[in-house]
């Protein structure tokens, strides 16, 4: 079984800003809101290579809501900072290389920046590395190296890389196939509120894979997801309430998750949908539609 969606990489932004007493007037300037002020005192230090002024440039100019946002200069200020051995700058650096911002992107590139974040303790580094390895980028596709550094950042606490450590024990890559282990790391995203970890353990108590097979802990985690606007599991609620898996049948809330699910982008939900309005009066789908704009509306309190 995979992974329902490809977790996408990790951006290291955004960082706090940094603050140091050779950039105490900047950051006061930034607190009464005169960004003006505080770019011209950033400059004045990081054109004397004060790393942490550098890297502040580089934040805001990197900072995609701001009207000063210009990754070409994102990419020279974090540049400078990098090549100071500024953990953050570097981890920054790599991700616009990867993304392509401001510069060309340049796999191999964003994997060197990481690479020297990650070996200073940068988290969110060692994440996109192991991202990397596990998809090829800039290196050879290597599951062990991805897994390794998953790992790394699993275990700081780094709630992706704990849902990605528990889908490679969960697949076998780069790892013996685990399903005790994978339930642990997807346990320990789901006290993040990942929603991925949420979907996973729904997945593998409805398969009972690793687990004796539990439709209602299967639903209760389905739920949980669906309740932060998970169109997957807001589909697979809508199956298991139309076959009566863990609940009560009930056609109506079926069609209602099923619904939520297709306007949430899931294809699964509306060929389920469609499937179930075929078989239903028009008064209960009506009915059912109702349920499912108070569901939304309600921000999936009343559901």
């Amino acid at each position: 079984m995979k992974i329902i969606a490809a977790l996408i990489l990790v951006a290291a932004l955004p960082f706090a800003l940094q603050a140091c007493t050779d950039i105490s007037d900047g950051t006061d300037a930034l607190d009464r809101g005169d960004n003006a002020a505080t770019i011209q005192e950033w400059h004045l230090l990081a054109e004397q290579g004060v790393a942490s002024a550098q890297f502040n440039l580089g934040l805001m100019y990197d900072d995609g809501e701001s009207e000063l946002q210009n990754s070409t200069e994102a990419v020279k200020w974090y540049r400078k900072a990098a090549e100071q051995d500024h953990a953050g700058a570097q981890a920054n650096l790599g991700f616009l290389y990867h993304a392509g911002k401001g510069v060309r992107q340049d796999y191999r590139e964003a994997l060197k920046w990481y690479r020297k974040a990650a070996e200073q303790g940068n988290v969110r580094a060692q994440a996109n590395l192991g991202f990397m390895y596990r998809d090829g980028e800039g290196a050879r596709q290597d599951f062990k190296e991805a897994v390794k550094w998953f790992r790394v950042a699993a275990e700081q606490g780094h709630a992706d890389a704990q849902v990605m450590l528990g889908f490679m024990y969960h697949d076998g890559q780069g790892v013996r196939q685990d399903y005790g282990e994978a339930m642990t790391w997807y346990r320990k995203a789901v006290e993040r509120g990942h929603v991925d970890a949420q979907v996973m353990l729904g997945m593998m108590y409805y398969d009972g894979e690793g687990v004796v097979q539990d439709y209602q802990e299967a639903r209760k985690w389905y739920r949980e997801a669906a309740e932060q606007g998970d169109a997957s599991a807001q589909a697979r609620l809508g199956i298991m309430y139309g076959r009566g898996l863990g609940v009560p049948v009930d056609h109506k809330r079926s069609h209602m998750w099923a619904s939520i699910g297709a306007e949430n982008g899931s294809k699964f939900g509306r060929k389920n949908r469609d499937k179930l309005a075929k078989n239903m009066p028009p008064e209960d789908i009506s009915q059912a539609e109702d349920m499912a704009r108070r569901c939304v509306d309600s921000n999936y309190t009343d559901c």
